[in-house]
C-alpha cells in the first residue's frame, strides 16, 4: 500500500499563489514503483475533476481551466509531486486531492492511492 500526505493548502487572495506538495510512502513491507501522479479538485457542491497529471518521465497534461497558471512537477528521488498554483481565482476554491498510480512488487499488481485532501480557498 502507498500512503499520500498532502500539504500547502490555505487561504489566499485572488491573483495570489500557493504550492501544494504530496509525499508518497509505503506501508511496512511494501515495495512499489510510482507511475503517474496527479492532482484533482472538488469544488463545493460539484464533482471531483482532474487538474493536472504527470508521468514518471515528466510528461504533463492540464485541465483547460488551469493551463498557463498551474504547474505540476515531481521529484522521483523524494516520491513527491507538487502543484504550483499562480494567478489564483475564486473559482479555484476547492479541496485538492493528490492521486498516485503505482506498481506493487509484492502483490505483483497495479494500484492507486488518494491523499486526504487539502483545502484551497481563494477570496475575491
Amino acid at each position: 500500500q502507498v500512503q499520500l500526505v498532502e500539504s500547502g493548502g490555505g487561504l489566499v487572495q485572488a491573483g495570489g499563489s500557493l504550492r501544494l506538495s504530496c509525499a508518497a510512502s509505503g506501508t511496512a513491507g511494501s515495495i512499489f514503483s510510482l507511475n503517474d501522479m496527479s492532482w484533482y479538485r472538488q469544488p463545493p457542491g460539484k464533482q471531483r475533476e482532474l487538474v493536472a497529471a504527470i508521468t514518471h518521465r515528466g510528461s504533463t497534461n492540464y485541465a483547460d481551466s488551469v493551463k498557463g497558471r498551474f504547474t505540476i512537477a515531481r521529484d522521483n528521488a523524494k516520491n513527491t509531486v507538487y502543484l504550483q498554483m499562480d494567478s489564483l481565482r475564486p473559482e479555484d476554491t476547492a479541496v485538492y486531492y493528490c492521486k498516485a498510480d503505482y506498481y506493487n512488487f509484492i502483490e505483483l499488481k497495479n494500484g492507486d492511492s488518494w491523499g486526504q485532501g487539502t483545502q484551497v480557498t481563494v477570496s475575491s
